[in-house]
C-alpha cells in the first residue's frame, strides 16, 4: 500500500469513527457510558490509553475530573479537582486553545496536576477545550503512555470530537438539572400535600396575653429579614406555628416551609436527612436523595429540637450557615443553598454548651434572634379563648354541635397547671368533644389529674393541689441530697432532671433552705 493509499485509509477510518462518535452522542445520555462506547470506537484511529472529560464546576470555580475511561482499571482511583491555574485543563478553558504536552517534563510549569498523575505512567496528553454557543465546559482529555503520542495534526480531527462531546456534555447536564428540579418539585408537592392534610385551621395563633403579644411584634421584625431565628420554650408551647409565621411575613413566603424534627430522626439518617446522599454512599442508598436543605433552597428551613443534634454533627451545620454549601453525602460536588433557617428547642442550649454538649461556635450563630415563648401557666388569661377555639374547631370537624361550656369546667381549665401546655390544652378539648353527648362541653376530671392518686388517699379529706404535691417532692429531694443539687447524688438526678431546670423550679416555687 501506498502512502497515499495509507493516508486515504486512514482518513477513511477517522470519518468512519467520527460518524459513529456522533451516533453514539444522540444514543447516550449518561456520561459514564457515552465515554466508555467513544473510548471503544476511537481506539482504532486515535493512539490513547485514557480518555477524561474535566469540567469547570461554577459553584467552586475549579477544575473537576468527572469522567475517565482507560484500557484497564487503575488504583487508587484518580481524583483531581484544582484551581484553573494549577490544572492544564483549565488554560485551555480559559484560552479556548488546544495544547499538547509530549512528556513528564513538560508539565513542570503545573506541579501540583503532575503529583497527582505521575504515578500512573502517563506521559503525553492532548487537551482539547469543550465549548458550546452557549458556554465553555472544559476539556477532552487524551492520555497516552508514549511519549510524543500526538502532534498538530492530529488536533483538527480530535477538535471535531471534541465538539460533539461538548453537545453531549451540555445535554447530559441539562437533563440532570431537569431530573433535579423534577425531584424537588415532587418533594415540594409531598410537602404542601402534608401540610393541606394538617388542616391550618389549628395553624392560627390564638391569644391576647401581653407575653404572647410582645412575642409576635418581635416575630414582625424580624419575619421581613434574612437573619436566624432561635424559638424556645417548653413542649407543645407552639414553636412551630412561631416559626410558619415567620415564613409567612418574610420574603420567602411563596417558597416552601420545610420542616425537620432533629429529635424524630435516628442519629445514623440525620446527615443524609439533613444534606441528602448520593446513590451507594451507605448500605441501602439505592438512589441519589436530595436532603433538607436543597429541598428547602431559597425558602426556609425549620430545625425542630436542634439541641437533639449530635455533637459531630454540628460542624456540617455550622458549615452551611456560614458558606451556605453542602455536599450530599458520599459525594464530592459542592452545592450552594439560599435558605433562611428557623431554628427550635426545648432544651438549655447554654446550658448544654457550659458542659462541651454543644458547640460555641453554632450556638451564636444559631442564636441572632432568640425568641422564648411562655408556657401555657403563664398565659393563664388565654386559656379561655383557647378553649373555645379548640372546642368550635374539633366539632365542626366532627359534625358535632357545642353550644355552651360551664363555668365550673371552664374554671377548671383555667386552674390546671398544663405541663404539656398548648398541645395537652388542645388533646383534652378533642376528648372533651368526642365524650360530650349533648350540646354542652364536659372535661373528664380524671384528664386533670395526671398523676393519680393512690387508693389509701381517697378517704383523705385535705386535697392537695399539683403545685403543692411538686413542691414537697422537690423539697424532699433537697434534704435527702442535704442540698446538693448537682452530681450523680444530687437532687436533680434524683428527680431525673438537668440542673438549670431544678434551680428554676426551686426559683418559681419559691423554695428555700430555711423552708
Amino acid at each position: 500500500m501506498t502512502e497515499s493509499d495509507a493516508q486515504s485509509a486512514s482518513t477513511e477510518d477517522r470519518y468512519r469513527a467520527l460518524l459513529a462518535v456522533s451516533a453514539a452522542v444522540t444514543a447516550y445520555r449518561d456520561l459514564r457510558t457515552l465515554f466508555h462506547e467513544l473510548a471503544g470506537q476511537l481506539a482504532g484511529v486515535v493512539p490513547f490509553d485514557a480518555l477524561s472529560l474535566v469540567l469547570h464546576d461554577d459553584p467552586t470555580g475549579t477544575m473537576r475530573l468527572h469522567v475517565l475511561e482507560t484500557d484497564e482499571p487503575i488504583s487508587p482511583r484518580l481524583e483531581i479537582v484544582l484551581s484553573p491555574a494549577d490544572d492544564p485543563a483549565g488554560l485551555v478553558w480559559r484560552t479556548q486553545q488546544p495544547l499538547i504536552t509530549a512528556s513528564l517534563n513538560e508539565l513542570q510549569r503545573w506541579p501540583r496536576f503532575r503529583e497527582r498523575v505521575e504515578p500512573y505512567g502517563a506521559q503525553s496528553y492532548c487537551w482539547l477545550p469543550l465549548t458550546t454557543p452557549r458556554r465553555r465546559l472544559g476539556a477532552l482529555v487524551f492520555t497516552s503512555r508514549q511519549p510524543a503520542a500526538y502532534n498538530g495534526s492530529d488536533v483538527p480531527f480530535l477538535q471535531l470530537v471534541a465538539n460533539q462531546v461538548a453537545v453531549a456534555v451540555e445535554n447530559a447536564m441539562a437533563f440532570e438539572e431537569i431530573e433535579a428540579l423534577k425531584e424537588k418539585l415532587a418533594k415540594e408537592k409531598a410537602y404542601l400535600e402534608e401540610e393541606v392534610r394538617t388542616e391550618h385551621q389549628f395553624g392560627d395563633i390564638v391569644g391576647e396575653n401581653a407575653a404572647l403579644r410582645a412575642i409576635l411584634k418581635q416575630v414582625e421584625t424580624v419575619a421581613p429579614t434574612e437573619s436566624t431565628v432561635l424559638i424556645r420554650g417548653e413542649t407543645g408551647t407552639g414553636k412551630e406555628l412561631i416559626a410558619r409565621a415567620v415564613h409567612d411575613l418574610s420574603p420567602r413566603r411563596d417558597r416552601t416551609l420545610v420542616k425537620l424534627n432533629c429529635a424524630a430522626i435516628p442519629t445514623g439518617l440525620l446527615e443524609s436527612e439533613l444534606f441528602g446522599h448520593e446513590k451507594g454512599a451507605f448500605t441501602g442508598a439505592i438512589c441519589q436523595r436530595i436532603g433538607r436543605f436543597e429541598l428547602a433552597h431559597q425558602g426556609t428551613l425549620f430545625l425542630d429540637e436542634v439541641g437533639d443534634i449530635p455533637l459531630e454533627l454540628q460542624p456540617k451545620l455550622l458549615r452551611v450557615l456560614q458558606e451556605h454549601e453542602i455536599e450530599r453525602l458520599g459525594g464530592t460536588k459542592t452545592i450552594r443553598v439560599n435558605v433562611r433557617l428557623v431554628a427550635a428547642t426545648h432544651r438549655d442550649l447554654a446550658a448544654m454548651m457550659a458542659e462541651g454538649r454543644f458547640r460555641n461556635d453554632l450556638y451564636y450563630r444559631l442564636n441572632v434572634f432568640p425568641l422564648e415563648l411562655p408556657p401555657l401557666r403563664e398565659r393563664q388569661d388565654d386559656i379561655p379563648r383557647l378553649v373555645r377555639h379548640f372546642t368550635q374547631a374539633f366539632a365542626r370537624r366532627m359534625g358535632r354541635r357545642i353550644e355552651s361550656i360551664p363555668s365550673a369546667v371552664m374554671d377548671a381549665l383555667v386552674r390546671y397547671p398544663w405541663p404539656g401546655n398548648v398541645r395537652e390544652l388542645q388533646n383534652v378539648i378533642e376528648r372533651a368533644v368526642i365524650l360530650s353527648n349533648g350540646s354542652t362541653l364536659q372535661v373528664p376530671a380524671a384528664d386533670l389529674h395526671p398523676a393519680a392518686r393512690p387508693a389509701a388517699d381517697s378517704c383523705a379529706v385535705e386535697t392537695i393541689t399539683l403545685t403543692d404535691a411538686e413542691r414537697e417532692h422537690i423539697l424532699r429531694a433537697l434534704h435527702d441530697s442535704n442540698w446538693v443539687l448537682g452530681g450523680p447524688n444530687g437532687a436533680a438526678a434524683r428527680l431525673g432532671m438537668k440542673r438549670s431546670t431544678l434551680h428554676w423550679k426551686i426559683k418559681k416555687l419559691g423554695i428555700s433552705r430555711s423552708g
